[in-house]
């Protein structure tokens, strides 16, 4: 198979504080979201400094990277939504282009 023959998709970053973690994977139900990948106490530097991956008993504290795969008509939904969630929280999303082998997965 070639990349050619792959799927369009849409793939959705988003790092988050870990006590927005419920409301990002809200969002995602309510888009019809399938499935995401988290992952838990990811560090970086940003707008707030500096955020260290692991913090001892505060996952709260801590950020969190979800990533998932949508159709294009799925996206603009889970943009307003965490565009609204950012005016209020911090926060930031990666919007890229992907394909997939499998989209019936992602429907």
């Amino acid at each position: 198979m070639s990349v050619t023959e792959l799927t369009p998709m849409q793939k959705l970053e988003v790092v988050v504080g870990g006590e927005d973690v419920p409301v990002v994977r809200d969002l995602f139900a309510q888009a019809g979201v399938t499935g995401w990948t988290s992952v838990e106490n990811v560090s970086g530097l940003g707008h707030d400094g500096f955020h260290q991956g692991r913090l001892l008993f505060n996952e709260r504290a801590a950020l969190a990277l979800l990533i998932t795969v949508v159709p294009e008509e799925r996206i603009g939904a889970l943009v307003a939504g965490l565009r609204a969630l950012f005016d209020e929280r911090p926060g930031v999303m990666f919007v890229s282009e992907t394909r997939v082998s499998r989209p019936e997965y992602f429907r």
